[in-house]
């Protein structure tokens, strides 16, 4: 009787089982992580910036992070310059000792997010608490450390990229490690940005300096000596320069500097994209540097702008004459013999000329005493200004840029948005810029040989523009509108990427 009880009780507590119940609730896709990248660089606009390298490194991973499905993410030393505002902001990661030759050092990883990227800050004071990023005995082995702490700051976050892309000599060891000591799998990138520098060291110091064996120095060997950019060529899985003609230049022992033979050999993997610049940073409509914004529609600020870099240079304030700009290293590779040999026909003309910019005494001399000679018509301030460069493509009619050889150049895109119309040499990034308004609809005035009266005669074709006022003013609005943002390069990055990893 009780059994009978029992087995009623569990029949009325027995749930009916219904439709509705047999239907299991969706679940939610899970979202693919997103691919990681890794940029390696020496400097980065904003934390610390000497040239065009730091301008790329600030404003291409921030383009590709906003723009495409990547977890972007930069590293570069904790230099001295980084200060206190940027500090404050920052998070220690972690902290461990780095093995480079017989040295252990210490090394601190710290954090910062802006603008959808993760910036990680390489902290040690012995090699980076210096008053300039470069320039020192002890190169070699302060970015031979940076380079081993990157590798190593893998295993101490937690954080394994799938694409590693370094950048000049300073970074170059980051393929080398990895193909001959770490072998993690990430996918690497290396980008020439100037072949000039390329990492060249004594033999005897492979082990005692880098860490490196015998057998890993094969990579690095070159003409008797180590190299540290030729190793990364070899040791890349893609090679990136910052044009497509340099990217063909590299290939000719003029612009080479002797790398020309390992360039031919992995012309494979050889990628040539043009940079691109901040169209934030350098924009005449919104730029606060500049003594009056204007835009591509209405250019009555710019005549404010040049009024007063007339009177900074203590130039006769006349808005009819034609200012050309010179903002450069003074050196023999950005032509300035060829604006010594070309200035003085020039200056027979109704023009005034600025000149901004840093060099060799031989050129600070020239300057000097052109200016001595014409102080009416030629301003020289011997110095690296950045907030008076943007006061002078701002104020400026033409910009001069005859470099002998020119990976990318960013001044001429820079000029361009300001409507200030570009002259170049047909050279590098130069070329795949700026097309002579000769031949048609141009954007500016070219010329490709070497020789001081063919500069003159791109300058003279300008000036005799200038003098049609209705037709410069269309020309000085045409490439306002230009668009030389980083949204096109990013793409074409992107592209490269792809031909490695997967990337939705």
């Amino acid at each position: 009787m009780a059994a009978k009880k029992t087995e009623t009780k569990a029949k009325k507590t027995t749930k009916k089982t219904t439709k509705k119940d047999t239907i299991k609730p969706i679940e939610k896709a899970k979202k693919p992580e997103k691919k990681k990248l890794l940029f390696v660089a020496s400097e980065v606009q904003p934390f610390a910036v000497s040239g065009g390298l730091g301008e790329v490194a600030g404003s291409l991973p921030v383009s590709l992070a906003q723009k495409h499905k990547l977890d972007v993410r930069v590293v570069l030393p904790l230099y001295r310059c980084i200060g206190q505002p940027w500090r404050k902001k920052m998070k220690q990661e972690k902290v461990f000792q780095v093995q480079l030759g017989w040295r252990s050092q210490y090394c601190g990883i710290f954090s910062l997010k802006q603008h959808g990227v993760t910036y990680y800050f390489v902290d040690n004071e012995y090699y980076f608490h210096r008053d300039n990023l470069y320039g020192y005995y002890d190169d070699g082995e302060r970015f031979g450390y940076f380079c081993r702490a990157v590798m190593d700051m893998f295993h101490e976050l937690d954080y394994y990229p799938d694409v590693v892309h370094a950048n000049d000599w300073q970074c170059a060891l980051i393929p080398i490690y990895n193909m001959s000591v770490y072998h993690y799998g990430f996918k690497s990138v290396f980008t020439i940005h100037n072949i000039a520098y390329q990492g060249q060291y004594d033999l005897a110091i492979l082990g005692d300096v880098f860490g490196l064996d015998a057998e890993a120095g094969a990579y690095v060997e070159y003409q008797g000596c180590i190299n540290l950019m030729k190793g990364a060529i070899q040791c890349s899985n893609l090679v990136t320069t910052v044009s497509p003609s340099y990217a063909q230049e590299l290939k000719d022992p003029f612009y080479a500097e002797c790398l020309e033979k390992i360039i031919q050999e992995n012309d494979y993997k050889l990628r040539g994209i043009l940079n691109g610049i901040s169209t934030k940073i350098y924009n005449a409509q919104t730029d606060p540097e500049i003594a009056a914004n204007f835009t591509k529609k209405d250019l009555s600020g710019k005549a404010i702008d040049k009024r007063e870099l007339q009177k900074q240079f203590q130039l006769k304030e006349d808005p009819d004459v034609p200012i050309i700009a010179i903002v450069s290293r003074l050196v023999y590779h950005k032509g300035m013999h060829l604006i010594q040999g070309a200035l003085g026909r020039i200056l027979q003309e109704n023009v005034q000329i600025v000149v901004l910019g840093v060099g060799d005494d031989y050129y600070q001399d020239y300057f000097r005493w052109l200016h001595s000679q014409y102080a009416s018509k030629v301003g020289v301030n011997l110095s690296f200004n950045g907030s008076l460069s943007h006061r002078i493509y701002a104020g400026a009619d033409m910009f001069l840029m005859p470099s002998l050889s020119e990976p990318c150049g960013l001044a001429q895109m820079i000029a361009s948005q300001y409507g200030t119309v570009p002259i170049v040499r047909e050279t590098g990034g130069l070329r795949d810029s700026i097309h002579d308004c000769s031949l048609g609809e141009g954007n500016g005035f070219t010329f490709a040989s070497m020789e001081a009266r063919d500069l003159e005669d791109a300058v003279l074709r300008a000036l005799e523009l200038y003098k049609d006022k209705d037709a410069w003013e269309k020309l000085c609005k045409y490439i306002m509108g230009i668009d030389f943002s980083w949204r096109n390069s990013a793409s074409q990055y992107m592209d490269l990427y792809r031909e490695l990893i997967e990337i939705a």
